[in-house]
């Protein structure tokens, strides 16, 4: 007779888990705390405004291929 699944199927399914059955929050972007569920995915209002402020000002920049200027036209 086969041997009886685990029990504790949390290690078995991709990692551990709170008693909610809710994986733990990803740590914020900007600084590495845990995340607030308020400003998710960050942990404060400051860290949620500084991403903003940085695509807003161009240091983020999603990579596209160039324009021909015969398409500009």
């Amino acid at each position: 007779m086969p041997p009886d699944p685990p029990k504790d199927t949390a290690k078995h399914a991709g990692g551990p888990k709170d008693a909610g059955g809710k994986p733990p929050p990803k740590p914020c972007p900007e600084c590495g705390k845990p995340a607030n569920p308020a400003t998710l995915p960050f942990c404060s209002p400051r860290c949620r405004d500084v991403d903003l402020n940085r695509w807003l000002s161009g240091k983020y920049v999603i990579p596209g291929r160039d324009t021909d200027p015969e398409d500009a036209e």
